[in-house]
């Protein structure tokens, strides 16, 4: 009778221990190649220090390439539910395709971490959550800056998509509180060379300032064009800009361009009481060593942040479920509405139920172009 129970306690043991320390699948799809290639290739290289273990469990990370295409994400994001089985979704380095891979999370119940700032209807909330600052978030601080050096009129000139879309929205989202007017709304696709004839409407209107609404390199060619019109505002841009590739394309073009970001661009000007400034210069200190001085960046940030909001919520989703199973899918979802302070690159994370970001004005600093750098406003 003793060893029968010794053995049921064994098998009980060995049972538990399985459990304990079942492996977690996190599918990615990025675009390191594509039009997106300037922001997705450090999206990806992040994933070079990434953990072996989340949360106490061991990580396997499936990552595949989307080339910046949309539809291929959505692709992408469903062979990765369906085939591979993984527990999270995350990606991707563009808006379009970040839309279509939460499209498909949403219809197979899957937690998506999402790596770009997307507006869904409340509805398609409940299995995506945002990694980057809102856009209304990091615009708040340009307009900020633009009130307080009496800027009263703004041109706007941004991508001809959902990126463009939202960073419209969130210049025009602070114009009545911060006193000034948009008085453009230019548009160009990201694959465009010249942007000629949108400049030169935006120079008739004569405005104090400009707002650029593109990314990574792509956000270089509006401001180029200005400055070799003879376009003497100042012009600001967006947290999807700050990479040096923008630095590289624009040239001496793009100095004292401003854009609001991360801490973790600048953490060796923070103050020593920035609650972020030790992830972050660990993380840029990482990072720089393994891809050289100089290739710091947002975007990596963002994969690490999402990458540790999901270490955060796995101990709690244990508790209810075994990983490759939709049981734990769910009660992963659960979890990451409900972790608390998490310290990431960007800033501190507390999603809830209502929120699923979480993050406040710590998440942000603003940023110039000084001397072929990006460098703290003070």
């Amino acid at each position: 009778m003793i060893r029968r129970s010794c053995t049921a306690f064994a098998i009980v043991a060995a049972l538990a221990a399985g459990a304990a320390s079942a492996q977690v699948t996190v599918g990615v799809t990025l675009g390191a190649t594509g039009p997106g290639a300037s922001l997705g290739i450090h999206y990806k290289n992040a994933f070079q220090l990434m953990p072996s273990t989340l949360g106490g469990q061991p990580v396997k990370y499936i990552i595949l390439e989307d080339g910046s295409d949309a539809t291929n994400a959505g692709k992408n994001a469903r062979k990765l539910i369906t085939e591979d089985k993984v527990d999270v979704v995350m990606g991707s380095n563009g808006v379009p395709s970040s839309l279509q891979i939460a499209q498909v999370a949403f219809e197979t119940k899957t937690p998506f971490v999402v790596l770009t700032p997307i507006s869904l209807p409340p509805e398609k909330y409940e299995w995506a959550f945002i990694v980057p600052q809102p856009t209304e978030l990091m615009m708040g601080a340009v307009a900020e800056h633009m009130k307080a050096n009496g800027v009263k009129t703004v041109g706007f000139i941004g991508f001809s998509d959902a990126w463009g879309d939202l960073m419209f929205k969130a210049t025009e989202f602070h114009a009545a509180s911060q006193g000034y007017k948009v008085v453009t709304n230019e548009r160009y696709a990201r694959a465009d060379t010249s942007v000629t004839g949108q400049v030169l409407k935006i120079l008739a209107a004569k405005p104090d300032a400009v707002v650029v609404g593109g990314s990574g390199t792509g956000g270089a060619l509006p401001h180029v064009a200005l400055v070799e019109r003879g376009y003497k505002g100042r012009i600001y841009h967006n947290h999807g800009t700050v990479n040096r590739e923008f630095i590289r394309v624009g040239g001496k073009s793009v100095e004292g361009a401003i854009a609001p970001t991360g801490p973790l661009i600048v953490p060796e000007e923070l103050p020593a009481t920035n609650p972020v400034k030790k992830v972050a210069l660990d993380f840029t200190t990482s990072y720089e060593k393994t891809f050289g001085a100089g290739s710091r960046n947002a975007f990596a940030g963002y994969s690490a942040d999402a990458v540790a909001l999901i270490g955060a919520a796995i101990p709690a989703a244990m508790k209810k479920a075994k990983p490759g199973t939709p049981q734990f899918r769910a009660a992963l979802r659960e979890a990451l509405e409900n972790v608390k302070n998490v310290v990431g690159t960007h800033g501190v994370y507390n999603p809830t139920p209502k929120n699923h970001n979480g993050q406040d004005e710590r998440s942000r600093v603003l940023v110039r172009v000084e001397n072929g750098a990006w460098k703290l406003m003070k």
